[in-house]
C-alpha cells in the first residue's frame, strides 16, 4: 500500500475549483498526523484546516479520484465530508421585535399553539415572580434561585456567529476559528444567546446566570453559516481553555450526520464540559432533531411558549432531554441594542444559564449527573408528549 503521506498529496489541491471537496481526515496517531501534515507542506498543500488535539487537517480533494485508499489506510481514524452547519434561524416574535427583523426569517404561520391550561406549579410560579422579570425567566423560576446562585466562576462557551460588545455583557474572552479575526458577532444571533445565558442585568436585560464567565467562540459566519472542521476547532478550544459548558444554537443540515463533530462532542465531554444544543426549529410534523442535539451526550432543547406549550416550531424527537422557554425572548443584540425573536436557539441557553448555576453551588458535578438533575427538576406539562418536551420545562427553584 503507498504511502499514507503520498495518497495525500496526490489526491489534495492547493486551491478550491469545481472539482474540488472539503473533506476532514482524522488519524489514530500524533505521529501519523505531524508527518503527513510536514509532507504536504513539503509539496506546496497547505491544509484548510488543522486540529492537533484531534489529531485532524481538512483538505481540499479532487472529487474526480476515488479516496477509498485513504479511507482504509490503517493510520486513518476517519474521513468524511466537512459538511454545513447553520444557526437555528429567528423566527418572528408574535408580539413584534420593536426592531427590523433580522433578514433570511423563516415566515411560519404560527409559534405556538395557544392553552389557557397550565399546571399548578407553574401557575404558582408565574404568581410569585416580580412584576417586572422577562416571563422566560419567570417560566423557569430562575429568580427563586439567584439567592443562592448566580453562576459565579462557571465558565460558559457560546460557539456560534460570535458576540458583540454590549453594555449587558461581560465578555471574559474567546476565538475566531472561521479566520483567526475577530471574535466580535456580525450576525446578532450569537449575541442573542449570550445574553439570555448571561446577560448581567445592566441596561436592563437579565440573563438566567449573570455572574459567569462569557466567551465567545465565533465559528459561524456573517450569515450564520459555517462549517464542522470550525466546530470541532472551538470545542478543542474549549477544552483546552477548560470551559465548563458549551452551548450550541445550531444544527447540520436537515438528515445530514457528522462523526467527526460527534466524537468531539464526546471528548468535550469526557472531559467534563457539559455541552447544551437546540433542538431545531423544522416544527412538529419533523420526527427528528437536529445533530448535535440528537447525539446522547448533550443536553437537548425544546423551546415553550408563553402559555407553557410547546411551540409550534420545535423540533419532536425520542432525543429531547428538557424544554424551556423559546417564544417571544427579549436578548441583547448588535449596537448596544435589544431584540425579541424566538426559537430553539432561545431555549438552549436557558439551560445553558441553569447549569452554570447549579456547576456554581456544586461544582464537582459530572456532566451526567448535571443532565439528570435538571431532569428530575423539571416541570411534567400536561398532555404533551415526552417527545416534544423530554422530561418537561426547566425549573431552577429547587437549588
Amino acid at each position: 500500500m503507498p504511502r499514507l503521506e503520498q495518497l495525500l498529496t496526490i489526491h489534495s489541491r492547493r486551491a478550491p475549483s469545481k472539482y474540488t471537496v472539503r473533506k476532514l481526515i482524522a488519524f489514530k496517531t500524533g505521529n501519523s498526523y505531524k508527518r503527513c501534515l510536514r509532507y504536504l507542506n513539503v509539496n506546496g498543500i497547505r491544509p484548510f484546516k488543522r486540529i492537533p488535539g484531534s489529531k485532524m487537517i481538512g483538505c481540499l480533494f479532487d472529487s474526480r479520484l476515488s479516496w477509498e485508499k485513504i479511507r482504509k489506510h490503517p493510520s486513518i481514524k476517519l474521513i468524511e465530508p466537512d459538511k454545513k452547519l447553520r444557526t437555528h434561524a429567528f423566527l418572528p416574535s408574535p408580539l413584534g421585535t420593536g426592531m427590523s427583523k433580522p433578514s433570511r426569517t423563516p415566515q411560519f404561520k404560527s409559534v405556538s399553539k395557544p392553552n389557557t391550561r397550565r399546571n399548578s406549579r407553574a401557575s404558582l410560579l408565574s404568581s410569585s415572580c416580580p412584576p417586572d422579570m422577562p416571563w422566560n425567566l419567570c417560566a423557569i423560576a430562575a429568580h427563586k434561585a439567584w439567592k443562592r446562585s448566580q453562576g459565579a466562576s462557571v465558565k460558559i462557551a457560546i460557539i456560534d456567529t460570535g458576540i458583540a460588545p454590549h453594555p449587558s455583557l461581560r465578555i471574559a474572552g474567546g476565538i475566531n476559528t472561521v479566520n483567526g479575526g475577530s471574535y466580535a458577532d456580525d450576525n446578532g444571533h450569537g449575541t442573542h444567546v449570550a445574553g439570555i445565558a448571561a446577560a448581567t442585568g445592566v441596561k436592563g436585560c437579565q440573563g438566567v446566570a449573570p455572574n459567569v464567565k462569557l466567551y465567545a467562540v465565533k465559528a459561524l459566519d456573517h450569515a450564520g453559516a459555517g462549517y464542522v472542521s470550525d466546530i470541532i476547532d472551538g470545542i478543542e478550544w474549549c477544552i483546552r481553555n477548560k470551559m465548563s459548558i458549551i452551548n450550541m444554537s445550531f444544527g447540520l443540515e436537515r438528515g445530514d450526520s457528522s462523526e467527526a463533530l460527534h466524537n468531539a462532542i464526546r471528548k468535550a465531554v469526557r472531559k467534563g464540559i457539559i455541552v447544551v444544543a437546540s433542538a431545531g426549529n423544522s416544527g412538529p410534523n419533523t420526527f427528528q432533531l437536529d445533530e448535535p442535539a440528537a447525539f446522547s451526550e448533550t443536553i437537548a432543547v425544546a423551546a415553550t411558549t408563553r402559555e407553557n406549550r410547546i411551540a409550534n416550531f420545535s423540533n419532536r424527537g425520542n432525543g429531547i432531554t428538557i424544554a424551556a422557554p423559546g417564544e417571544d425572548v427579549r436578548s441583547t443584540w448588535l449596537n448596544g441594542n435589544f431584540l425579541t425573536v424566538s426559537g430553539t436557539s432561545m431555549a438552549s441557553p436557558h439551560v445553558t444559564g441553569g447549569a452554570a448555576l447549579l456547576l456554581a453551588l456544586k461544582p464537582g458535578l459530572t456532566p451526567s449527573e448535571v443532565k439528570v438533575l435538571l431532569k428530575k427538576q423539571a416541570l411534567q406539562l400536561d398532555d404533551i408528549p415526552v417527545t416534544a418536551q423530554g422530561s418537561g420545562l426547566l425549573q431552577l427553584d429547587f437549588l
